[in-house]
């Protein structure tokens, strides 16, 4: 019979003779099978913290529970030891990275990333994530800070006129459904401009109105009260309320009205602007079109933000749309400031109400209204508001009888004057279907725009077919360039990015390649 095998070695561990540093013969390469030995098997306490207290160790100077370097000849196994965990510290985020991140940081994420492809998803990611940042900061330059806001409201609330000082006596804007006044009001020993707004009829939609959340174009309320006008306040009257005045029971200033306040004081209607940049349109028509094209994005925002908080604008007109002058205009090469009727303002929504819950138009309703055989549907859907907006700021007359009336074939023509031009009437054309079905939604029309405005352009796809593939890149080159501007504009003295630059940051931190091959395939073909 065979010999049996011999029994194997005893292998005996002892302190002292623990490996030096460096990897082990038994595991080379591989520094997560320490974990599973003996010496990381000792339980590790955990430092005691408060609950929901931070650590007051940096990220990059914390221990890292995941493969650990052996313990040298000095050390005892008495002492703590780091628990066992075959999981290394997670790497940073590209939301996290700055240009500030340790170098160590870094060396561990380079590491994982192991190839150059993976390093560049990386950087664009850090890239979006910059373009966020920089989104932000200049929304709250244009707008201030919320938490300013929220102070003032406290600070306003129980005023009255008494609290406010009269800075013009007439009002700086009259829109279809208020007037506005400038008043002055001292907060923490610096008096800031408010406007006072005094609705005309009922105030209908302003309790919704206070609800909305904050955006940049949608007027913000943060104070009211009701109380009689002072007598200095000098109210306009229409044509048809002049006729009326002498039967009046009280003056104006003898009854209580409500009054609220927003921290924008506007200083012209949309309507205004229009009536008066008619000859802009015809020596600057490229300019006046970007101007409207900047404009009718505003409104397309502001409308897809109600939309979200189940409310509508009540009266959607150039007549209730409101221009605030930016805090920071923009600056000429030279350093002089732009004219007011060349820059762009905000453009603030001020009327509302809560959201039906029925279609807002059928076509059967629209069929029988523009034979003559109904009265115009109310309310009138958004595609058609925005759809007569274009009409209406490139200075063409129409109405919306003319606009769905279906003896007609087609829509007035609308001059080709600028590079705009061809892209705003196509786009009415898709708002003023007919068919409410067929109509390309707010949302759609703001990509439209967005694409006007900062491209794609049609060249791209002269000599290049169009593929998600080729979307995607242009996107990532435009971004980078973008920040690039940036960069450039913040060494020079080129002034600090204003609306234009807040517009053209929330196309490129949320446009997508998908995105961008349906809007083109709508508004090239």
């Amino acid at each position: 019979d065979p010999l049996p095998p011999p029994l194997p070695k005893k292998q005996l561990q002892r302190a002292e003779s623990l490996p030096e540093p460096g990897p082990s013969r038994h595991c080379r390469g591989d520094p997560t099978l320490w974990a599973g030995s003996i010496l990381y098997s000792i339980p590790l306490p955990h430092p005691q913290h408060e609950e929901g207290a931070p650590s007051s160790i940096p990220p990059w100077d914390r221990p890292s529970w995941g493969a650990k370097k052996p313990l040298s000849k000095s050390q005892s196994l008495v002492e703590p030891v780091a628990r066992s965990s075959p999981q290394k510290a997670p790497s940073p985020s590209p939301a996290e990275l700055t240009f500030g991140t340790a170098d160590g940081e870094l060396g561990q994420l380079l590491q994982l990333l192991e190839s150059p492809a993976r390093v560049c998803g990386v950087v664009l990611g850090c890239q979006a994530a910059t373009l966020a940042r920089i989104s932000a900061h200049i929304q709250e330059e244009l707008m201030g800070p919320e938490e300013r806001q929220q102070l003032l409201e406290a600070e306003l609330a129980g005023k009255s006129w008494a609290a406010l000082s009269i800075l013009e006596r007439e009002p700086c804007c009259e829109s279809r459904d208020a007037w506005y006044f400038q008043v002055g009001f001292t907060f923490e020993q610096t008096q800031l401009v408010f406007a006072a707004k005094v609705p005309k009829l009922c105030c209908t939609g302003l309790g919704v109105q206070s609800s909305l959340g904050t955006h940049c174009s949608i007027q913000r309320l943060i104070g009211r009260f009701t109380d009689r006008l002072p007598r200095e306040l000098v109210l306009p009257e229409s044509p048809g309320e002049q006729s009326q005045s002498h039967s009046r029971e009280k003056p104006a200033h003898l009854t209580t009205h409500p009054v609220f306040i927003s921290p924008e004081v506007p200083y012209q209607t949309l309507a205004g602007f229009v009536k008066g940049s008619y000859g802009l349109h015809r020596t600057s028509p490229g300019h006046y079109e970007r101007l409207a094209c900047l404009l009718l994005l505003q409104v397309c925002m502001g409308l897809e933000h109600l939309r979200v908080q189940d409310v509508v604008q009540g009266d959607l007109c150039p007549e209730n749309l409101l221009l605030v002058q930016c805090p920071c205009p923009p600056r000429s090469q030279q350093g002089k400031e732009v004219p007011l009727g060349l820059s762009l303002p905000r453009l603030l929504i001020s009327s509302f109400r809560v959201k039906d819950k029925q279609r807002p138009c059928s076509t059967s309703q629209e069929q029988d209204w523009t034979k003559g055989l109904a009265a115009p549907p109310s309310p009138v859907a958004d595609e058609l508001n925005v759809g007569m907006l274009i009409y209406q700021i490139l200075h063409v007359d129409i109405s919306l009888e003319k606009a769905l009336g279906f003896r007609s074939n087609r829509l007035p023509e609308i001059p080709s004057l600028s590079i705009y031009s061809t892209g705003l009437k196509h786009l009415a054309m898709l708002l003023l279907h007919r068919d409410p079905c067929k109509r390309v939604s707010i949302e759609q029309a703001r990509s439209i725009l967005q694409v006007l405005l900062w491209g794609p352009r049609q060249e791209l796809f002269a000599r290049s077919k169009k593929t998600l593939t080729l979307l995607r890149s242009w996107v990532e080159m435009k971004r980078a360039l973008l920040l690039l501007r940036f960069a450039e504009n913040s060494a020079g003295a080129v002034g600090s990015p204003g609306l234009e630059e807040w517009l053209c940051c929330q196309y490129f931190k949320e446009v997508t390649e998908h995105t961008l091959y349906q809007v083109t395939q709508a508004l090239y073909t």
